[in-house]
This record gives C-alpha cells, sequence and structure tokens, in this order.
C-alpha cells in the first residue's frame, strides 16, 4: 500500500486563546521513519494526541490509517503503537501484567512477537514497574507498542531522560525492530544524535505549521553534519 498512513490538512488546535498548530498540513509516507523536530512548546506532542485521537482539533482534518482519530479512536488505536515519554503505567503493574491486560484490546496481538522482543531487548518481564529503572520501563513500553503488529508507530521523546547507557540499549532496540520490520513511524525527540540516527525523513514544526519535510539528506544535507545542522536548524526557528 503507498496511499499516506496519516493526513493533516488544514488542522488547529487551540489551547484558550493560545494556538498550538495553526493549519498544519503533513502527509507521512509508509515504510519511512520520520523524525517531527520542533523547540520546547512547538506542539508536537499535540500533534501525536490528536493522531491518536486523545485530543479534538478545533479545526482543519487527521485521517489515520483512513479514519478520523476524534470519531473513531478505538479503530485508530488498535492499528497504532505508542511509545510515551514516560511508561503510563501503574507502579504495582508488571509488564507481562500489562501485556495481559492488552492482548484482549487488540486482535492482532502476536504473543511470539512478545516473547521474542521481550528477550532480545532484555525486559524484566516479572518486575513491576515501580522497580524498573527508566530504560528498562521504556523497553517494555516499546514492547507492548510493537506487539499488535501496528501499522504506525507513534514515539513521543521515548529517550528523554536516560543515562548513556540505557539510551544507547533503548536505541538499539528501536533501530532493530522498526528496520527488520520496515516499520513506519513517527518520532518527536530532542536527542539530535539520535535523530541524526533514525530517521529516513524529518519534519520542522515551526509556528502551528510544517515548515519543512522532506528526506534527511535533503532536509539536512551529509548524513556526518547531520546532528549539528539539526542544532542549527532548532536554533534559527521560532516555536
Amino acid at each position: 500500500m503507498s496511499e499516506a498512513v496519516l493526513n493533516a490538512c488544514g488542522l488547529t488546535k487551540r489551547f484558550r486563546k493560545r494556538k498550538v498548530l495553526d493549519g498544519l498540513d503533513f502527509e507521512l509516507a509508509r515504510g519511512a521513519v520520520t523524525v517531527l523536530l520542533g523547540r520546547n512548546g512547538a506542539g508536537k506532542s499535540t500533534f501525536l494526541k490528536l493522531a491518536l485521537g486523545v485530543l479534538k482539533a478545533d479545526g482543519g482534518s487527521i485521517a489515520v490509517c483512513g479514519h478520523d482519530p476524534a470519531r473513531k479512536p478505538r479503530v485508530v488505536r488498535q492499528r497504532l503503537g505508542y511509545v510515551p515519554d514516560k511508561p503510563d503505567v501503574y507502579d504495582w503493574m508488571t509488564p507481562a501484567e500489562l501485556y495481559r491486560f492488552l492482548k484482549p484490546q487488540y486482535p492482532t496481538w502476536n504473543d511470539d512477537l512478545v516473547a521474542r522482543t521481550v528477550a532480545s531487548l532484555g525486559v524484566p518481564a516479572t518486575t513491576p514497574f515501580g522497580a524498573l529503572s527508566r530504560g528498562e520501563g521504556m523497553k517494555a513500553m516499546l514492547v507492548a507498542a510493537l506487539a499488535p503488529e501496528p501499522e504506525l508507530l507513534l514515539l513521543d521523546e521515548p529517550f528523554a531522560g536516560l543515562d548513556p547507557v540505557a539510551r544507547e540499549e533503548v536505541l538499539r532496540g528501536v533501530i532493530g525492530e522498526i528496520r527488520a520490520e520496515e516499520r513506519t513511524v513517527l518520532c518527536t525527540t530532542h536527542d539530535l544524535d539520535v535523530a541524526a540516527r533514525i530517521a529516513d525523513r524529518v519534519a520542522l514544526l515551526s509556528c502551528g505549521k510544517v515548515a519543512r519535510h522532506g528526506a534527511t539528506a535533503e532536509v539536512l544535507g551529509d548524513e556526518s553534519a547531520a546532528p549539528e545542522r539539526m542544532r542549527q536548524i532548532l536554533a534559527e526557528t521560532p516555536a
């Protein structure tokens, strides 16, 4: 299938008098890892929440896997995987208990994939989330997001707050899983070195709109200079 997995047209979202997204147009191609860049407060997480159907747009439209997330949130979420910036799970719950809880909600849930990914990422499946390190918790959430074999994987700052060792472990897990299956991924991150390593495409969010969007080489130039080029672009970009 070649059509866009996500399409936003004239998308607008306000919080009181502040317009966070202002007529945003964006199309997400299948089979690519797209990194959404923008300064703090630019609206990156807001855009992901609109795609999930957690928030409702004030204007324009957004379609995910051919459906309006606000009107059919359950249908859309069954076809998405989502990793938040920190595990949104009860401290007493273990990863194994989380997976048992989620399984009935996803017709495409793959137990074999869960077992394989838990093993490959070294997730302590029977340890409560409250006792897991930040990196272990993020890897556990990545397993949950991949288990339904989603059409689209949304990653919202998955590397934020991780120490360098944990960041590298989570990053290797993310790269391994998304490259093995050629998954469609939309990732927000402030970690520009990570962004340069995973991105096939880069979209720059500025003043409520996508100011630039294209292949990484087109937007950033030489791959070896990509992190520094990202820093330069963000420094020059208003929120």
